[in-house]
């Protein structure tokens, strides 16, 4: 059903797939648009290892959230670091694709503790999550999104 990455010399370890999607921020998102048109967005992420889903936020309303309730299937792309080695010009770039379906988390106490993860990823400290939880989440839905297929792979642009 997936296809295998072409040249698997450029395939990433599992360790190097999970240390760019705990260490990432950004990632972008593509569901099955309108009229057969992709949409692809940029969001940010929360990898969780344990469970293997990633989460993300969204407003209750809008085009990602009337798509998302048609179909459930996604892909996600996160991008890794760039490495320059020495002995070519041309950066190294690694980037891990996910394959999988999205929903929205429903129960409202394990989403609010999603959602609280989440926000410690991208704010400087707890109070400020606590804050923002406290005015904002009740117009806020977190989406898993649960992995049916996961790749990696390095390489150099050139």
């Amino acid at each position: 059903m997936f296809r295998p990455i072409l040249k698997n010399k450029n395939a990433l370890d599992n360790d190097s797939i999970l240390k760019i999607l705990k260490g990432e921020r950004r990632g972008t998102l593509a569901i099955n648009g309108d009229s057969g048109y992709p949409y692809a967005i940029p969001i940010n992420f929360l990898y969780d290892e344990k469970n293997n889903k990633i989460y993300f936020h969204s407003a209750r309303i809008g085009y990602k959230v009337d798509l998302l309730k048609k179909d459930d299937k996604v892909c996600f792309t996160v991008f890794g670091n760039e490495i320059i080695k020495d002995e070519r010009w041309a950066p190294y770039m690694s980037s891990v694709v996910i394959f999988g379906k999205c929903k929205v988390v429903n129960n409202k106490d394990e989403a609010i503790n999603i959602l609280r993860r989440f926000a410690l990823k991208y704010y400087l400290n707890s109070e400020m999550v606590d804050e923002e939880i406290r005015k904002h989440h009740n117009n806020v839905l977190m989406f898993e999104i649960s992995i049916d297929y996961i790749t990696g792979k390095q390489v150099q642009e050139k």
